[in-house]
């Protein structure tokens, strides 16, 4: 009798171990668990990790879209560095610098990031050489190709960085201003140029007389008047011509460089030869600071 009794009583603790309240309370303790596990979010990650974060996300997007952007994407900041260092060496090499020159013509040269170009190279290795660059001459040689005829800073999509700059707007109005606007690409000028410099040198007033007889709306000197074909300068259409042309003539002369352009028109381009830049005469240096702030150059 006590051994049923006790077999009896190991079956009931069997009951209350595995019966169905107790099977349903650790399913429920199981299912929680995983749902846990599921839910678990990894902690933030950290910001030195988020570059790597975002090229493994464009990776797994370009794998599903066939298209590869990761690499789209690291060529744009590439390309954005070469343009960023081609317009700092250009700026440097219109004003003369023969290294800056010399790293344009060494860039085009072996068209690291750029397009090659050897013809535009040589251009600015000539630069380099004429300033006495010691390898400028050397790489001259080993090229042996004609030098274009006038140097340029290509960005890494082959247009022009000259070709970008934005000047700020003139707010001249008037018949004087409205002339020079339909003037000035002619001239293959820039309006808000030719007004700027309209304003430095008369203030828009066409019967202006310096104490160097420099006469009219562009302060066109005899000698220049002449060698431009001007006839009469006080003729407000043919003083703008005949300094539109001239302006035209000293951009060229310095390979489309502005401020050495400006100084060439107030001091003469002979001064700006002479001294390898902007002249260190206080009225030039103060007419190029004027109408360079006027443009925001």
């Amino acid at each position: 009798m006590a051994k049923a009794l006790d077999f009896l009583r190991r079956k009931e603790r069997g009951r209350r171990v595995f019966g169905p309240n107790r099977l349903v309370r650790l399913a429920a303790v199981g299912a929680f668990s995983v749902l846990a596990i599921v839910s678990f979010r990894a902690p933030p990650v950290e910001a030195g990790d988020r570059s790597a974060r975002i090229a493994s996300a464009l990776a797994a997007l370009g794998h599903r879209t066939g298209k590869e952007p990761g690499r789209e994407y690291k060529q744009k900041v590439a390309n954005k560095k070469v343009d960023q260092d081609v317009r700092r060496l250009c700026k440097a090499a219109r004003k003369g610098n023969a290294d800056a020159q010399f790293d344009l013509g060494y860039l085009y040269a072996v068209g690291r990031g750029v397009k090659r170009d050897e013809a535009l190279a040589a251009a600015w290795f000539l630069k380099a050489a004429r300033k006495k660059h010691p390898q400028a001459q050397n790489w001259l040689q080993r090229l042996q190709v004609k030098p274009r005829n006038k140097v340029d800073c290509l960005l890494s999509n082959s247009r022009s960085a000259d070709g970008e700059r934005r000047l700020a707007a003139h707010p001249a109005k008037g018949p004087i201003a409205d002339m020079v606007r339909n003037l000035a690409p002619k001239y293959r000028l820039d309006p808000d140029l030719v007004l700027a410099v309209i304003e430095a040198e008369s203030n828009f007033n066409p019967n202006a007389l310096s104490p160097k007889n420099a006469q009219g709306l562009m302060q066109l000197i005899p000698a220049t008047a002449v060698r431009f074909g001007v006839e009469n300068v006080w003729d407000p259409e043919q003083n703008l011509r005949g300094g539109m042309a001239y302006l035209r003539w000293l951009l060229d002369q310095f390979d489309g460089d502005i401020e050495l352009a400006l100084a060439g028109y107030n001091a003469g381009e002979q001064a700006v030869h002479r001294y390898g830049g902007i002249p260190p005469y206080h009225e030039t240096r103060d007419y190029v600071r004027r109408i360079a702030l006027r443009l925001n150059l």
